[in-house]
């Protein structure tokens, strides 16, 4: 299965949650709410989740494997990375 599509919304929040993605599969699946979260040491995804009825959250859609994983965090990661040094460069420099 190849990502064949990526979208990220960047939130404006100064929170810990960074973005939320929509992942497009072989141009026939999508997957929408994958959080970026700056974690304590680095970024990282949280697949979509509910509430359970006992309080806690399963995740509705997570990747089986470890390299499934690691592909996928890292296609959005690396597109979130990219993104972002856009808009920086974008920005006007701070007066000084």
């Amino acid at each position: 299965m190849n990502i064949t599509q990526i979208k990220i919304n960047r939130t404006q929040e100064s929170g810990r949650m960074k973005a939320v993605v929509s992942v497009t599969f072989d141009n026939q699946i999508v997957v929408h709410d994958i959080k970026v979260i700056d974690g304590p040491e680095r970024l990282f995804l949280a697949m979509p989740s509910r509430k359970a009825a006992d309080g806690t959250f399963r995740d509705i859609v997570h990747p089986i494997s470890a390299e499934a994983r690691a592909m996928l965090e890292n296609s959005i990661l690396d597109k979130y990375r990219a993104e972002a040094a856009e808009t920086e460069a974008d920005s006007p420099a701070d007066p000084e």
